[in-house]
């Protein structure tokens, strides 16, 4: 059997280090910002004694890029290569180093003007992202959420199954990214305008017991299942991945959290590897 080698790369700033620690506690041998040179040498030693490897690779190296081309068509020649390609939106970015304080690898480049270090670090990494076997905007998650992401999408899938992620949001919060579908569920009963159940959240029996003895939600409820049992043995035919889906309500709290619980109930009996995200509650 061939050891998997997962390279993991992207904007500075996206999560590589977040997602390497996740990987590492999912067993994997991690290294972090090794030249491009060494790479080839370090998974032919590393294979030996672990079949899962993960490799952090961005700019802080210099001139890393050199030959990376055909570092990676000799890894793909000899090993189950993954790429995965970290990214943000350019806003978020900016706001993870005004928080963390720290300088941009391209700062002092860019003349401390971070907005054009992001793009000359897209720029320099074109080639990755489209070489890239999974492309994963971070915009939307915390830390906590992306380890859940990144432990589920490549620490414990199985071949062949389909990776079905449900993210439950707040529209007044900007819409996630990189969605195969959207649901609007602003229509169905609201709980927040009811003073007991509004610090409560979707989770919580009350605020269930308002939104699911609607008939509304009961026929809507009805009318996903049945779109599910249509669409995912189609996907799973295809040999679709992944299917990302996202349920909206105002303020994402109260109404798609619940919704998206409930999805994942009548998504059980499908061939899937689920994970839900309630990114706003």
């Amino acid at each position: 059997m061939k050891p998997t080698v997962v390279i993991i790369t992207g904007l500075s700033g996206a999560g590589k280090t977040v997602t390497l620690r996740a990987l590492e506690d999912a067993g994997f041998f991690c290294v972090d910002n090794l030249p491009s040179s060494l790479i080839d040498n370090f998974v032919k030693l590393t294979a030996l004694r672990s079949e899962r490897i993960a490799i952090g690779i961005d700019i802080r190296e210099k001139g890393f890029l050199r030959g990376i081309d055909k570092v990676i068509q000799k890894l793909r020649d000899k090993y189950k290569v993954n790429i995965v390609y970290l990214e943000a939106e350019t806003d978020i970015v900016i706001r993870r180093y005004k928080e963390t304080r720290r300088p941009h690898p391209l700062a002092k480049a860019a003349k401390d003007n971070i907005e054009k270090a992001i793009v000359m670090e897209q720029k320099m990494l074109k080639f990755l992202r489209d070489e890239a076997d999974s492309i994963i905007d971070t915009s939307s998650f915390t830390p906590h959420h992306l380890r859940q992401h990144i432990t589920s999408v490549i620490g414990g899938l199985s071949a062949g199954s389909l990776r079905f992620t449900i993210i439950s949001f707040g529209f007044k919060f900007g819409i996630p990214q990189q969605l195969d579908m959207l649901l609007d569920v602003r229509f169905l009963p609201n709980p927040h305008f009811v003073d007991e159940l509004r610090p409560l959240t979707g989770l919580d029996e009350p605020v269930k017991r308002y939104i699911f003895e609607s008939p509304v939600t009961a026929e809507y409820i009805e009318k996903i299942e049945g779109l599910f049992n249509f669409l995912i043995p189609m996907y799973v035919k295809e040999g679709k991945s992944s299917f990302t889906l996202g349920i909206g309500c105002t303020g994402g709290r109260h109404r798609s959290p619940a919704i998206v619980e409930k999805a994942r109930e009548f998504s059980k009996k499908h061939d899937l590897f689920i994970d839900v995200i309630h990114r706003d509650m």
